[in-house]
């Protein structure tokens, strides 16, 4: 299927990122540079929403486990943060491309003028086919004025570049009727064409190492549907799944806006 001229925005979360360690996982990040770059190459202008800056910041400052104060978690992302993106820009510039990065606030999305300053820079950096590399601004941000996780950040991010697609890469295949983790017969459910109550009730809570979960992803399938663009969830522990979905094949699960001018797939 031709890619040309399609913004295609993945949202990667913390599982196919790290090890259970919470370190980075260096193979899997190569490997995810390298398909997005080709993908790139194929003439979509790509944007990745990378998870995993917490993670592999609180393993480096040597704390036991994943912080839970406000203070932890912002230093944990300021150092975790630094390795993640200079982990994406060895990768990536090997294959020809600059990254930038782009850290964002809820001011950011919901301010119209900051708002507006966010869709210039995207443009202008898709334009020159640079590839940002979005998170939410983890140090600064705090409750109260947090996008509330990437899956939602991503989906902010989506309707601001009027992407055609989001794809939102996790630790599973896609929505299932019961969480497949706990239930080996759960049943995948390929295609959402409206998200009612009785899908928000067999949501789940958030992911082990990540602050997401499908209640969010939910949420997320919301945003883009409302702005008339579709979102996939699928298993992003094989990054080469991105080839397959930008060919139109049939992955995880797809969530259809009612009315859309975007169509129904990348």
């Amino acid at each position: 299927m031709d890619n040309t001229g399609k913004i295609i925005v993945v949202k990667v979360g913390t599982a196919p990122l790290t090890h259970a360690t919470g370190m980075l996982n260096i193979r899997k990040i190569e490997h995810l540079c390298r398909v997005i770059c080709d993908l790139e190459n194929s003439g979509a202008n790509m944007i990745l929403v990378s998870s995993g800056a917490i993670s592999a910041g609180w393993v480096k400052m040597g704390l036991p486990k994943r912080p839970d104060t406000i203070c932890e978690k912002q230093a944990a992302a300021a150092i975790g943060q630094c390795e993640l993106i200079s982990m994406y820009d060895k990768y990536i510039i090997d294959y020809g491309y600059v990254v930038a990065q782009i850290l964002l606030t809820k001011e950011d999305v919901e301010t119209p003028l900051r708002r507006e300053n966010a869709q210039n820079t995207f443009r202008l950096l898709l334009e020159r086919r640079s590839i940002p590399i979005v998170n939410e601004n983890d140090t600064v941000s705090y409750e109260g004025i947090k996008i509330g996780g990437n899956d939602i950040l991503a989906a902010y991010v989506a309707t601001l570049v009027e992407a055609d697609l989001l794809i939102n890469l996790s630790d599973v295949d896609g929505f299932f009727d019961t969480d497949p983790k706990l239930n080996p017969s759960a049943r995948l459910i390929p295609v959402v064409h409206k998200i009612d109550e009785e899908l928000e009730r067999l949501a789940g809570g958030s992911g082990a190492r990540g602050t997401g979960g499908m209640r969010a992803k939910l949420t997320a399938a919301k945003i883009v549907n409302a702005a008339g663009i579709p979102m996939i969830i699928a298993n992003g522990s094989n990054p080469d799944i991105l080839y397959d979905i930008c060919a139109g094949k049939q992955v995880g699960t797809i969530f259809l806006p009612e009315k859309t001018n975007k169509g129904e797939n990348a």
